[in-house]
């Protein structure tokens, strides 16, 4: 997978970045750097193409995720975090994803599908990526959830719905919302600091 890699503190988490629809591995540096300028940095560019739009998995329409894609890309970011591990010597159990909107919704299909896939995530306006799915256990996780009140591509009740399924693993989840729409927010980054701090 194309990626970029920037090694930091052996004794702070890795950040795994994981972009919006037609981002790239560039996009969330900044936002990596601002929640914990010391931490492993493993910024991820999604395989899947939608018209020319770098993506993590397919879709079919817009809110409407091919799930087999979805599984299927997710087993291999899993592996890919495996494989990246092994190469750049950051400790496989202490990996926090930072994901937006697309790259949010891979994160959380992780969580959903593996149980130590991820020590934690910061999830930027995800939606539920998957229903019907007994979860692992999460007792040791922690999530951040922002949302927006006026999301058109994420209604609340996707925010609700997936820290209810979340908490039900027994995860840890902090909701953060906000009054504007679908963009990530610099009012939602700083919060996400002020909860990493906090958190790790």
């Amino acid at each position: 997978m194309k990626h970029i890699f920037k090694e930091g503190s052996s004794k702070r988490p890795t950040l795994l970045l994981l972009h919006g629809t037609g981002g790239t591995e560039n996009d969330l540096l900044s936002l990596g750097g601002l929640i914990d300028p010391e931490a492993n940095i493993l910024s991820v560019r999604g395989e899947v193409s939608e018209n020319g739009m770098p993506r993590f998995f397919k879709r079919l329409r817009e809110g409407v995720f091919d799930i087999e894609d979805l599984k299927l890309q997710t087993k291999k970011l899993n592996e890919f975090l495996d494989q990246a591990s092994s190469e750049y010597g950051f400790e496989r159990d202490n990996v926090v994803a930072v994901g937006y909107s697309n790259g949010a919704n891979i994160a959380a299909s992780l969580l959903f599908h593996y149980e130590n896939a991820l020590k934690g995530a910061v999830l930027h306006h995800p939606m539920v990526p998957i229903r019907g799915l007994d979860l692992p256990d999460s007792s040791a996780i922690n999530v951040l959830i922002t949302a927006g009140d006026n999301d058109p591509i994420c209604p609340p009740e996707e925010t609700t719905d997936l820290e209810s399924l979340l908490k039900g693993a027994g995860a840890e989840v902090e909701v953060f919302w906000h009054s504007q729409g679908h963009q990530l927010t610099q009012e939602e980054a700083y919060h996400a600091k002020e909860w990493y701090n906090k958190t790790y």
